[in-house]
């Protein structure tokens, strides 16, 4: 398989969120920079304060940076690391969805709105009440309505709500395991503002295995780590993900936006660096998979951002498509 091309080099990106807006493709990446932090599992390497917005009008054209959208000291509750962000789109504006530690240390997901699609945005001045943990993901379903998916484990902190109150302690266990269900995923309905849960609130969000049974902390292959995204396709909700320390992006199939989903394979296997966090779009009529890895600097705390065409076969099933020699 050839090994496409890093989009952007003029920064350290990765986590891309790619939505089609006004007919471009737009990336929503988290910014990487310099360090001299030592990778640990808490991702204290990770050291994000910023994002970029970058824009395409083809795949494989030029990509432009629109520059700085949010930094962390336009946010009065950020105390540091702004990680992996999500956009959406609805009432004529745009929403820009990240993830920060607050001023004591725990991680919540803020919004920050838009005029335009490459921002700048202004922050919301408090977090989203009853979000926690990292990596949001917004989906805006056919009839409107919009779903704010969260959610990882170790660094990300979903551990410390197993009780549903933040435990500082729970760092310590990390994350469910043996034969108990895995830790799940979290999403709600977002209120017509976009700024807030809807009455519903915040649930769980199932992930089967394929025997119709939650996964089990033990499947490490087929888990959820990080890295939610939900697009639809055929009346499908697709619900893929990160398995964390196994490097898959593996996905579920469910009937509502919500779930339960039911595991149904790998997007990709393992790439070059420890994380994996992607997007998965529709434009111009083909699906693309974006993600990242570390072949521009060989450090896992400095990553580029990359894309692959993606394929459905005739049960609906995802794949890569095989580049051309």
């Amino acid at each position: 398989m050839a090994d496409p091309s890093p989009l952007v080099t003029n920064l350290f990106t990765a986590d891309p969120s790619a939505h089609v807006f006004n007919g471009k493709l737009y990336l929503y990446p988290s910014h990487d920079r310099e360090t001299d932090i030592q990778d640990n599992d808490n991702g204290d390497q990770y050291d994000m304060n910023d994002y970029h917005v970058y824009s395409m009008a083809t795949i494989g054209g030029p990509v432009t940076d629109h520059g700085i959208a949010l930094k962390s000291s336009d946010v009065p509750w950020v105390s540091k690391q702004m990680w992996a962000p999500d956009a959406a789109a609805k009432n004529g504006r745009f929403y820009l969805y990240y993830p920060a530690r607050d001023k004591e240390g725990i991680f919540r997901v803020g919004v920050a709105v838009g005029e335009r699609a490459e921002g700048p945005f202004v922050p919301e001045p408090e977090p989203i009440a009853g979000s926690y943990s990292i990596d949001p993901a917004c989906f805006v379903d056919d009839d409107g309505d919009a779903y704010l998916y969260f959610g990882g484990i170790w660094g990300g902190q979903l551990q410390c709500w197993r009780s549903g109150t933040f435990d500082q302690h729970a760092y310590a266990t990390m994350e469910a395991c043996g034969d108990e269900p895995a830790l799940l995923p979290r999403g709600g309905k977002l209120s017509p503002d976009m700024k807030s849960f809807a009455p519903s609130g915040v649930q769980e969000i199932v992930i089967n295995d394929a025997d119709g049974i939650p996964i089990h902390a033990s499947q490490h292959d087929r888990r959820f780590f990080e890295a939610a995204w939900v697009h639809k396709y055929a009346g499908k909700y697709y619900f893929s993900y990160s398995t964390g320390d196994t490097h898959f992006l593996a996905y579920a199939i469910g009937d509502a936006p919500l779930g339960p989903f039911r595991y149904a394979g790998r997007l990709l296997e393992p790439v070059q660096g420890w994380t994996t966090h992607h997007s998965i779009v529709e434009f111009r009529g083909k699906w693309w998979l974006f993600y990242h890895d570390t072949s521009l600097s060989g450090k896992n705390h400095l990553r580029c951002v990359k894309v692959r065409e993606l394929v459905y076969d005739g049960e609906g099933k995802l794949g890569l498509k095989e580049p051309q020699a």
